[in-house]
């Protein structure tokens, strides 16, 4: 089976959308069934009432969607509620991790399953895109941070990341740290790691000041991982960033390297006192 895993936190503004794209993937006959999983947590807004209202489109599908209402916040107690819920039933099924605002291209889900249909251990994720953004600073930091080398070369998995049952007895539960999704990803060697050229649309942040806010979480989410997960770092494979492909960078696209640059400036200028903060 494929169950899709999606935590969801005050989602009202992207699930409707999300679920839309899940329920027009395009997959073969021979394809196994799909099982959809929302974990709302501490909703407060009609995310639960969407995710639900989209049931009766599944069911036409022969897939099915469960919605878990936990009373409980967080994204590592969410997926993890998912996962033992997933675990209990199909235990050897591969799993996609959805993040709620992620929009996936229709032949996407169908290159996951046979990008991971097979006996060893593979984490496979889509080719992001950034949704065209509002903020006109929002859209130039996007054009360089699209073309560094962790999004050019690597699979980043931001958003969206996908495991078979081998890969998935790497870890236990999902810890209650910022970045899940490097935790994951950093459980696999850049050779276990594989790229399908279908595409996912994932929303940046809008402004100047949300951005900096965001990338300064983003940091402190690897630091962390570091500091507790040391091990794993040796998985990381990234490319070191150049002189000379900053030069490229600066010299194509000047606005948007000054607004890349400002914002990293203006994280290492001060850190937030706090561990957390939301990603959007």
């Amino acid at each position: 089976m494929l169950n899709i895993i999606i935590p969801a936190n005050n989602e009202q503004a992207y699930i409707g959308r999300c679920l839309d794209a899940v329920l027009a993937q395009r997959m073969p006959e021979d394809a196994p069934k799909v099982r959809v999983v929302v974990a709302a947590n501490a909703c407060t807004d009609d995310t639960v009432v969407l995710a639900r209202a989209a049931t009766p489109r599944a069911d036409a599908r022969g897939w099915t969607i469960e919605v878990l209402d936990l009373p409980q916040g967080g994204k590592a107690g969410a997926l993890n509620a998912a996962d033992r819920l997933v675990t209990e039933d199909d235990p050897q099924g591969m799993r996609i991790y959805l993040d709620a605002d992620v929009v996936m291209s229709p032949p996407l889900l169908a290159a996951l399953w046979r990008a991971l249909d097979r006996p060893d251990a593979a984490y496979a994720s889509g080719r992001l895109v950034v949704a065209r953004a509002q903020s006109a600073v929002t859209r130039a930091y996007a054009r360089i941070w699209t073309r560094l080398p962790f999004m050019t070369e690597g699979v980043p998995g931001a958003g969206l990341f996908a495991v078979n049952a081998a890969a998935r007895a790497r870890w236990g539960e999902f810890p209650a740290i910022i970045s899940d999704d490097t935790y994951v990803r950093l459980q696999f060697a850049p050779a276990e790691r594989i790229g399908v050229e279908p595409g996912f649309e994932w929303p940046m942040v809008e402004g100047f000041s949300n951005l900096v806010r965001v990338r300064r979480r983003q940091d402190a989410g690897v630091a962390e991982v570091a500091r507790h997960y040391p091990a794993i770092m040796a998985n990381e494979g990234k490319s070191v960033l150049t002189r000379g492909h900053l030069l490229r960078l600066a010299l194509s696209d000047p606005a948007g390297f000054a607004v890349y640059v400002s914002v990293a400036l203006a994280v290492r200028m001060r850190r937030d006192a706090g561990r957390w903060s939301r990603g959007r």
